[in-house]
């Protein structure tokens, strides 16, 4: 699992082929200005941060987010090329090919439908990475097919682990990785439960 690396929350870092793509860039440590892809899942404070955007990209960093991160985008009067999406989509920016998956709560009021933040299946290769975003299980992300699910389990403002768990089990990916926990919600012990209702054929990558 060394090209995936979960920085903290929903902060997550994929290297294919020598690009680098990051996803909901939060408390980076280290400025590395190496990013040749940025993906915005929407516009919470955790998930787009001004401060850790500009320790990630450089110049020629492609950013991809939805309509409503583009006002705080543009506030930032960047020289990059921006691609605004929707959700439930096809997209092919730059040989980078992934779709959008609506990302919402069914019973919670922080993340609703009609705001269209977006999750992202990137196809990597032969293999396809499902970056779920802030959801509740729903239709849309109930028939998503993968290979790498990377969801979060620390409830409150997503799912919890049991529903996390109960979503993982149907899509059956070959590898779940947890996020969205430890950090500002759930624990530790969060990620070994959802660990622990896993159906065998799926292993569970517990990656911070």
């Amino acid at each position: 699992m060394e090209n995936i690396k979960i920085n903290c929350h929903s902060s997550i870092k994929i290297n294919f082929e020598e690009k680098n793509i990051y996803i909901d860039p939060y408390q980076i440590s280290e400025e590395k200005k190496d990013a040749d892809f940025l993906f915005l899942t929407h516009d919470h404070y955790d998930h787009l941060s001004e401060e850790d955007i500009l320790k990630v990209i450089n110049e020629k960093t492609i950013i991809i987010l939805p309509e409503s991160c583009l006002s705080k985008i543009e506030g930032m009067n960047l020289l990059n090329t921006i691609v605004s999406v929707k959700p439930n989509s096809r997209y092919e920016v730059s040989d980078m090919k992934f779709q959008t998956i609506a990302s919402y709560n069914i019973n919670k009021l922080y993340h609703p439908k009609d705001s269209n933040f977006v999750g992202y299946l990137l196809e990597l290769g032969k293999y396809k990475y499902f970056i779920t975003g802030d959801t509740d299980v729903n239709l849309e992300n109930k028939q998503v097919k993968c290979d790498y699910l990377l969801l979060p389990i620390g409830g409150e403002y997503t799912m919890d682990y049991k529903e996390a768990a109960m979503l993982t089990n149907l899509i059956k990916p070959t590898y779940a990785i947890p996020t969205h926990y430890k950090t500002i919600v759930g624990s530790d012990e969060d990620a070994q439960k959802f660990k622990e209702l896993l159906d065998s054929s799926i292993q569970c990558e517990i990656l911070y």
